[in-house]
């Protein structure tokens, strides 16, 4: 059965794509802890992240890289955590949160919500 981010591969959910190339696609997370909350995930469906064969692993974290500088420079103030929890969607993926402070990467706070104008905003800003 097709996982929610096989779907959003597919194009059959919509998502705020920040990156995407012909293995892996970065997206910002639907219930972010922080604004640029993003998710990065490899096309193919792999349940578990270290499922993963060795040159798909060392090439989603080397995708994870690339979008986790961009967000370094839409965030300079912030660092880019990552964090591989692998409880809430049955697809590899990693979290990229840009962060001042440890409590901003606990799952347990209080998700955001934003409007899609402000999503817009955000992929944006990301992306340029």
């Amino acid at each position: 059965m097709s996982s929610i981010f096989t779907k959003i591969i597919n194009g059959e959910i919509s998502s705020y794509k920040i990156a995407e190339d012909e293995q892996h696609l970065a997206f910002l997370d639907a219930m972010p802890l922080v604004e640029g909350h993003t998710l990065v995930i490899p096309k193919k469906e792999v349940d578990l992240i270290f499922d993963l064969d060795d040159e798909d692993f060392k090439n989603l974290w080397s995708f994870a890289q690339k979008v986790a500088k961009k967000l370094g420079k839409a965030y300079p103030d912030k660092r880019i955590a990552s964090a591989v929890v692998g409880l809430e969607v049955p697809h590899a993926h990693i979290h990229l949160i840009p962060i001042s402070k440890m409590e901003d990467m606990n799952f347990k706070n209080v998700r955001l919500k934003f409007r899609p104008e402000d999503y817009l905003k955000i992929q944006k800003k990301i992306s340029n």
